[in-house]
This record gives C-alpha cells, structure tokens and sequence, in this order.
C-alpha cells in the first residue's frame, strides 16, 4: 500500500509548518483502518514525521503522532512547533544574523532539492565557510547528500571542494539541534548508515577516511563505517570497506545511541554476531585469515596464555606486535562468542567455537538453552560433549540457579540416550571426585538402662509384648525413657501388674534386636545380618529410636551396590530417613554413568509412579555439592 507515502515532489523542511500540517491533513483522509492498523503503516507514518524533523531516527513523540492520525479517539496533542524548525528562532537576532540566517537556509534548500545545477549558486548563500557550513544539526550539504544516496549531487560537491572527512560536532554551542546519534558522523558514516554502496564506493574512491571520524592511536567513541555495515548485515558493503582497510578490531567505548547495544568495546565482530549475520561474521573471519601473515593460531595463543614459559613463544623483535594482533582478534571473538550467545545465534556461537575460542560457563549455557527451546538435537550433544572443556574455575553460582535446572529439564524431556549419558557424565563430573560425606553415628546415652540378664527375662518384668504370637518379656522402666513412641504405647494403658502389648508389624527377630540394643545401652553388641538391616531400619524408624536408625543407615551406606541402590533409595523414602536418602541420592550422581544404563534406574527416574520428584532431589544434592566444593568460603570442603 502507498498511501501514507510523502507528497511527491517535495521533502519535509524544517519551518515548514503548514506543508507538515497538509501532509498529515493527507494522511488522514486516507486513513482506512478502524482498528489497530498494521505494522507497516505505523512505520510509514512515524517515518513520515521524523523525515519532517530531518532525523535519522524514529522518536516516541513520533510514534505518538502516528497514534493521533492512525487510531480514532487517541488523546495525543500536536507535535508543537520547535524554535529550531521554524523562523520565529531569528527574533533574537539581529538584521544581519537574521538575513544570513535566512540566506543560509535558502541554501541548503536549493541544495536539499536535489538539482546540481543549483550547486554554485546555493554555495553563494551558504555563508563565510561556503561548501563546509554546517545546520544548525551540525551536518555539511556533503552528509545529506549522502543520507539521501544523491551519487551526482555527492560527486559536484566533491568537484566544488567539501570536505570528505567533515565530522558532526560534539557541542551544541553553535549547533544547538545536533542529535546525539550524529556526533562525530562524517559523510561515510551516513552513507553507510543508510546502505547507498554507490556513495560509498565514490567517497572511498576520494579518499574518505575508511574508519569515519576515528584518529590513528585515539580511543573511539562511535561506530565506525564498519560497525554499522556489520550491524546492518550488508554483506556489500562490509566487503568493500574491508577490501579498502577498515579494522573489525576496532571497537567503540561508549555507547552513543546509533545503536541499541549495551555498554562495552563492540567491534565488528560482536556486533555481526549479536545481530546474527553468520554471513557477514564469516566475511570478517576470513578477512582476518588473509591479512594476519604471521599472526599466531588461536591454538598458540591460548598455549601462550598458559605457558608463559614456553620458548616457542618468545617475544622476538617482530614477534611482539603479532602477538598482541593475536591477542586481541582472541579478545574479539570471545566478546563475539558472548553476544551471540546472549541473542540466541547459536550458528555464529558454535563457528566461533570451531576455531578454538573456549568456552565461558555463560555462552556455553546461554547456547545450551537455545538449543533446547529450538529442539535441535545434534547441536545440544555437541554441547553437551564440550562441558570437559570448561575449567573448574568457571563454576559460579550461575551453574546452580541455572545450568542445573536447565540440565535435569533436558534430562526429564529429552529421554534420549545419548543425551541422557552425555548428562551422566556432567553430573559425575560436577560431583566431584571427592567421596561422598559419610554419615556418622549419633553418640547418645540412655537415661536408664537395665543388666542384659533381664533382657527378655519373665522375671520381674511388668510389661510383655506379642510378637508373632510370641511373648516378649520387658520392664516399663527402662522403656518409658527409651522413646517417645514406647513412652505413648505404656502411657495409656490400664495401672495391672502385668501389662501386654500386641505388635503386629514386627518379625521376632527384628523386636529382639531393638530391645538388645535398649537392654545393652548401644549398638556395639548387635550382630545385624544384611537381611536384616532394612527390617531394623524400619523397627528403629517406627520406635523412634534415633541412634539406632542412623546405625543401620551407616551398614546400608557400606554395604550400597549398582544393584541394591535403587530398592534401598525407594524404602529410604518411604521411611523418611532424610540422612540415608541424601546419602544414595549422592551415590547416584557419584555413579551416574553406569546406573544410566540399568532398567531399574532408568524407572526410578522417568517413572512418576515409582518415585516422584527423584530428579529435583539429586538437582538440590548436586547444588549443594557444587557449592561446599566451589563457591563456598573454604573451597574443598565436602558436604
């Protein structure tokens, strides 16, 4: 659709008022849409209006005009007029200023127009610095010239003498309505901003500065032709500022507001990953290639940077300076690595890869997660392959609050082997090769005791428990204080010499060991057999006998095998014996490898019904083993 295109024949001028009120008057006749309308509308009114402004870049007060004409009822005033877009700004001039003024405007008028053979005649009016004088945006007829792509208009101004490396000034002294994005913009810089290759070709033919405004050994505080191209993802003109000797080292210092991105040293290559031209990075990539002659491989860099004593990299007489190219085309790409990370171009992340750049725990994450949301299989398992290559040093608490989720979440949804043994490993590998923390006994007396000759003893005992219709002879005085749960059964029953008490879920053989441990004051004359161990647990567990309990866990944690883990994992649950479980759950991380290949654990894991929530329990075990290993104050303590 053109029917929000500009009146033809005519641009928007500043002071031009009532030719911006019959364009909108114009646009609002034509408006056909009774709802929200496109977005490409929005776009070609917004445009309209920051073309009437003579910027470069769409503000929100345009928006907002664009709101008033497009939607029906928007409660948006009129744009006001600036002082500097229209006459009313010469009332504090004098007569001389003002005509000058007027004059001035004329000028670049007749030149804005288009027409070549108004050149000489508009040059006349322009002033004392004739071809060079400046708006009051700071710009020269040359830039705009260029923002328009006017190839004739460039070259006659050339032919009339303009300066090709003229730059937007800093200060708004005498140029009170430059724009922020502008300063420091020579003609190629707007040439290149708004894709006109022709100009381009024709202001590099003239010699224009290939890296805009920027001075040999000075710092850069805006884009560089180069930059912006390599922003813009032309391909074009990428390789001709390139073949003409522009740096994609370069980067700038401070953000001015071309563009979006955040405070760093943003050269071309991170820009061209950060916006995800893979063609134009690869463009820039094998510029580097052709130009470094005897610039180190990123491999002896990198050897460099870890053995500084090595001989084969002594600095020479030459050797110095490429070295330091190396370095910092190294920096380039790890800087690019992070950018295309962070915006999802996980392509361009990986081609960086290819050539050596290592990993960083972030930009491996960050590329991991695309992958996943993106479903791309064969890219997650290279990924997953090259964690190996992530130094120990770059466990930060990141890895915790989100690479483990991230991880367990592929693991839980993927179900595939090959990613699931992949994960194996990392988990293994984060563990850590320290063994898992032992559990340790509960060192607690009893309050009272009773010889082992009245162990199951009809004599004198005043309480006897059924057991399997067996009969158990015991004393109230020693278990009253034995335990909470022993204290509760006597509590409540009828003041008769001779109390009995059924217990119905106990074998005989597993009750006679509790009371031996209570009759003996410890467990050191226990003879637990390994059938036996998980039936005592669950007797320790129900009387509430503590240190028992923790016994019988410290003979599982001893006796835990491939095989019996799984079973003993499910029945320590089922008890809630937190210590034990903690302890498996550590065991399974430990040995993830192999169990990832048995049935029984493959279950335990994937299926709800066996055991639910398995897989956040070993997330928080394994978060809090990374933690004591690598980020708490005393590095290397296990827990």
């Amino acid at each position: 659709s053109n029917k929000y295109r500009p009146l033809s024949g005519s641009r928007p001028r500043p002071g031009g008022y009532r030719c911006h009120g019959y364009h909108c008057l114009y646009l609002r006749l034509r408006r056909p849409f009774l709802v929200l309308p496109p977005l490409m509308e929005w776009i070609r009114v917004a445009v309209a209006h920051t073309e009437h402004r003579r910027s470069f870049s769409v503000d929100s007060d345009d928006v907002r005009q664009a709101a008033r004409l497009l939607l029906p009822g928007v409660d948006c005033e009129p744009r006001q007029i600036k002082a500097e877009d229209c006459f009313c700004a010469t009332r504090k001039l004098d007569a001389a200023s003002t005509e000058a003024k007027f004059l001035q405007d004329l000028g670049f008028r007749m030149l804005n127009c288009g027409r070549t053979d108004l050149v000489k005649q508009a040059v006349n009016l322009l002033g004392p610095d004739g071809i060079n004088s400046m708006s009051e945006q700071g710009m020269t007829p040359l830039m705009y010239a260029c923002v328009r792509g006017d190839e004739a208009m460039v070259q006659m101004l050339l032919d009339a003498g303009a300066d090709i490396n003229s730059e937007v000034p800093s200060t708004v002294n005498k140029h009170p309505s430059v724009y922020p994005e502008t300063r420091q913009g020579t003609p190629l810089t707007f040439a290149v901003l708004h894709g006109h290759v022709p100009v381009v070709q024709l202001l590099l033919d003239n010699r224009a500065n290939v890296e805009g405004a920027l001075q040999d050994g000075a710092e850069n505080y805006t884009e560089t032709p180069l930059q912006l191209a390599a922003a813009a993802g032309n391909f074009e003109l990428v390789s001709l500022l390139l073949e003409r000797g522009a740096d994609p080292l370069i980067g700038t210092m401070c953000r001015n507001g071309i563009s979006s991105a955040p405070l760093g040293d943003m050269n071309s290559y991170s820009l061209a990953a950060a916006h995800g031209h893979r063609n134009v990075f690869r463009k820039l990539l094998s510029q580097s290639d052709k130009d470094k002659g005897d610039v180190l491989s990123l491999e002896e860099i990198l050897a460099e940077g870890s053995e500084p004593g090595d001989k084969r990299l002594a600095p020479q007489a030459n050797g110095r300076g490429t070295l330091r190219t190396g370095k910092a085309r190294l920096r380039a790409l790890r800087e690019a690595m992070y950018h295309s990370a962070e915006h999802g171009h996980v392509d361009i992340t990986i081609d960086i890869r290819s050539l050596g750049v290592p990993w960083t725990l972030h930009t491996w994450l960050e590329s991991l997660r695309t992958c996943f949301v993106q479903h791309r299989r064969p890219l997650i398992q290279g990924l997953l392959k090259d964690f190996s290559c992530i130094q120990e040093e770059e466990y930060t608490e990141e890895l915790i609050t989100h690479g483990l989720p991230l991880m367990f979440q592929i693991l839980r949804t993927s179900k595939n082997e090959v990613i699931s043994q992949q994960l194996s490993v990392i988990f293994t590998q984060c563990y850590g090769p320290f063994p898992i923390p032992k559990l340790t006994e509960i060192k607690k007396k009893q309050t009272s005791r009773l010889d082992p000759h009245f162990l199951n003893n009809k004599e004198m005992s005043d309480v006897t428990f059924l057991v399997e219709g067996k009969p158990f002879y015991a004393h109230k005085v020693l278990l009253f204080t034995a335990s909470p749960r022993f204290k509760s059964l006597l509590q409540n029953r009828p003041a008769a010499e001779n109390t009995c008490i059924e217990i119905s879920h106990v074998k005989y053989n597993i009750f006679h060991l509790v009371m031996q441990y209570l009759y003996c004051g410890g467990t050191e004359s226990l003879h637990i057999r390994n059938t036996e161990v998980m039936e005592l647990l669950s007797a320790a567990k129900f009387f509430q006998l503590e240190a028992l309990q923790r016994h019988c866990e410290i003979i599982c944690s001893k006796n835990i095998t491939t095989e019996t883990c799984v079973d003993l994992y499910k029945h320590a649950k089922f008890l809630g014996a937190s210590e034990l479980t903690a302890f498996i759950e550590g065991y399974f991380l430990k040995n993830m490898v192999l169990l990832i290949e048995l049935d029984g654990f493959k279950q335990l894991l994937y299926d709800p019904g066996v055991c639910s929530d398995i897989l956040l329990d070993l997330e928080k075990t394994l978060a809090t083993r990374i933690h004591s290993i690598h980020l708490s104050t005393s590095k290397g303590s296990v827990v």
